[in-house]
């Protein structure tokens, strides 16, 4: 390829389906991911090699606030970490791009509304082939069009739980998943939640972003090609790539979409001397406003009842997300898991083997997700080159609430033994926030196209201009973003 006219630095969601929207215009797209294709091996659906070997996991370290150090469990490979995702793509609510006051603070909103973001949630459905229905979820947003696809299918034991959770006066609704199911299960009978995809059963992003984009010949991707730094002209715009090898590449435009770490420790990286604090970061805050949700698993189980699902993560339920707790503020998203198995319990437990297989074979497995609160001091820097993740937790009352709840719930639902337990921060529950949306240059990063304020030709299209956390799972935003912004590019960047 020659100079390319769009450098994409990063392959998961947002650099992917940006790609992808991009292709058609015939524009020179050039993807860099520091990863390599994740190809078909042993451990695929090897419970022990993923969840107590963490074979998959990367070999790396980051400190976190107190210099400890932690492996984080980001993933690099084509398709970024979407390639373990749990295939939720679902819709932040309407309320959610409005101030909220919860427990923990008040949210700041967003520069854009629902409504401005609705097309692009219907074209990012449409693209990652959502499989959903309308109608039962009271706090389901407006949407301009239906889901093309039928839910993915309770199996017997979560239909049954469905009944049970009616009965309470709960209102469950189907997962919006992007699953393939009869190929997902073609592989081997396991969950899709937290397991690598080698069979394209997931709707992720190389299966159906990258797919796309490189169906165009003006698309090329490459792999192993780790970017460490970014450099700019005297008017501030960014000239060139420099990869790990030395090699530098240069572009008319720039799209930054490793995540919400890896992105804004590039940007820090990439400081200079005009741009001491780093690039795109004349307000300070690339880095800053950090937010990973709140979430706990929690296990319900009745000691007469065996749970005979393979998959589970069919069902969800939003009784408590916008509303019910401390002074009726909101709790959170409420979701199955991927089924746990005693491998992975006892892998993630001090449970003896016997215990957790008696365990995991009754239990049903909830995911429960409150909203993280930006603080500008819950933030990502640099020492020495290596990531600083001091992430402040917030919000904590309003989750510890949520948990309560939902244990309340399922006592009344018939479930009489109820365990629970936090997720720690090596889990990357949703990282999303460093490099902050906002019509205001001096307290913001980019701008409601996802433009830096300070340099014309970059852009960012990862969860990391994500003002908000909500409290569901961040992946179809970031589509519907990079569609956005991929739009924007092609009528004004592409243009001139």
């Amino acid at each position: 390829m020659s100079r390319p006219d769009v450098v994409v630095i990063g392959s998961g969601m947002g650099g992917a389906t940006l790609a992808a929207a991009l292709a058609p215009s015939g524009a020179r797209i050039l993807i860099l991911e520091r990863g390599e294709r994740l190809r078909p091996s042993p451990d695929d659906r090897d419970e022990a090699a993923i969840f107590a070997r963490g074979a998959f996991r990367p070999r790396e370290e980051w400190l976190d606030g107190q210099g400890r150090a932690f492996n984080p469990g980001n993933y690099y490979h084509v398709g970024g970490n979407t390639k373990f995702y749990g295939a939720v793509l679902m819709r932040y609510r309407a309320e959610d791009f409005s101030p909220v006051a919860h427990a923990g603070g008040r949210t700041p909103g967003w520069p854009i509304s629902y409504d401005t973001l609705e097309p692009f949630y219907s074209a990012a459905e449409t693209l990652y082939r959502v499989r959903g229905a309308l109608g039962d979820d009271p706090t389901e947003p407006p949407h301009s069009t239906p889901y093309a696809y039928a839910p993915v299918p309770h199996e017997p034991a979560i239909a049954d739980l469905a009944k049970r959770l009616a009965a309470v006066g709960l209102h469950p609704a189907p997962i919006p998943l992007g699953v393939d199911i009869d190929r997902w299960l073609a592989g081997g009978n396991t969950p899709w939640d937290a397991f690598p995809d080698t069979c394209g059963g997931k709707m992720d992003a190389e299966t159906v972003g990258l797919t796309a984009a490189l169906a165009h010949d003006n698309v090329t991707l490459r792999t192993g090609c780790r970017v460490v730094g970014l450099r700019t002209d005297g008017s501030g715009r960014i000239t060139d790539v420099r990869l790990e090898s030395g090699e530098t590449i240069g572009a008319r435009i720039v799209v930054l979409a490793a995540g919400a770490v890896q992105s804004a420790a590039l940007l820090l990286a990439s400081g200079d001397e005009r741009h001491p604090r780093g690039l795109a970061n004349g307000s300070d805050q690339v880095g800053r406003n950090f937010m990973n949700h709140n979430t706990s698993a929690v296990l319900a189980l009745h000691p007469l009842r065996r749970n005979t699902a393979i998959y589970q993560k069919t069902l969800m339920f939003n009784d408590f997300y916008l509303g019910g707790g401390p002074g009726d503020t909101p709790m959170g998203n409420v979701q199955m898991l991927g089924k746990i198995s005693g491998t992975i319990l006892a892998a993630n437990s001090a449970l003896p083997a016997v215990a957790a297989r008696w365990i995991a074979a009754r239990a049903l497995d909830f995911y429960a997700m409150s909203e993280d609160l930006p603080d500008p001091e819950s933030r990502v820097t640099l020492r020495g080159g290596q990531i600083v993740l001091d992430w402040k937790r917030s919000n904590q009352k309003a989750h510890d609430a949520l948990v309560r709840a939902l244990k309340s719930a399922l006592r009344r639902a018939g479930f009489p033994i109820l365990l629970s337990r936090g997720f720690d921060r090596r889990t990357p529950s949703h990282q999303c926030g460093t490099a902050r949306m906002g019509r205001d240059p001096a307290k913001s990063v980019v701008n409601t196209d996802c433009r830096s304020h300070d340099h014309p030709n970059l852009y960012i299209a990862d969860a990391s201009v994500l003002p908000t956390s909500a409290a569901v799972n961040p992946s179809l935003t970031v589509a519907a973003l990079a569609l956005r912004t991929a739009r924007h590019i092609e009528r004004s960047a592409l243009a001139t």
